[in-house]
């Protein structure tokens, strides 16, 4: 009996929500640490507020890039476990996938910011968000073929697995790029720009194929 009980337990959608929420937390404050060793360093050695903001203007960038992107993946996410009501081993596992390169995004933006450029960085940091999209996205199809784990519509469902694609395939164009053009780096996730554009055409298809 004990055994069922905590079963239940596992498999309760309020809990991982919670376990994500907190994983995701943690993420984020992890991405300002180098920030605040940099302003311990600099103190060390009479430094000016000016001479921080200089020295360490792509750490802010990176920081700010990361931060805003871990906090959309978290909203997506978010918004699909809210009818999410049972949680059977495959989403389990899906989540923590998903968690497990969240997690590694600040390990990512270090890389990207604090280390000397090489080819090696766009392929780190852009190949995390295209797994955290992907991670997304497999939650989405899975959700899709598993009806009795929640409460989406069809066309909802069907909708979040095309805005799903778009992202990640946006995500595999910019390291395609970024591989080619190696002195462009993480400018090109510019390509993110595209996602709305991409996403409100695709609406508007299923709009018009729907009034036919």
């Amino acid at each position: 009996m004990t055994q069922v009980t905590k079963a239940r337990e596992l498999s309760s959608p309020e809990r991982l929500q919670a376990f994500t929420d907190a994983v995701v937390a943690i993420a984020l404050t992890l991405l300002i640490l180098p920030l605040m060793e940099s302003v311990g360093e600099l103190a060390d050695h009479e430094g000016t507020t000016a001479e921080w903001l200089a020295d360490e203007q792509y750490a802010l960038l990176g920081f700010v890039l990361s931060f805003v992107l871990i906090a959309v993946f978290w909203v997506h996410h978010h918004r699909l476990f809210r009818k999410v009501h049972r949680i059977d081993t495959g989403l389990l596992w899906l989540t923590i996938a998903w968690m497990f390169t969240i997690v590694w995004m600040p390990v990512a933006t270090s890389l990207s910011t604090q280390m000397k450029a090489d080819g090696a960085q766009a392929l780190v940091y852009i190949g995390t968000l295209l797994a955290t999209s992907l991670m997304l996205l497999a939650a989405r199809l899975y959700l899709r073929y598993h009806p009795d784990l929640h409460d989406l519509d069809p066309l909802e469902t069907r909708s979040g697995i095309r805005g799903g694609c778009i992202v990640a395939g946006l995500f595999l164009a910019a390291l395609l790029v970024a591989l080619i053009v190696p002195d462009a780096g993480n400018l090109t996730l510019l390509l993110m720009l595209l996602s709305g554009p991409l996403q409100h055409v695709a609406r508007r298809r299923d709009h018009a194929a729907l009034q036919k």
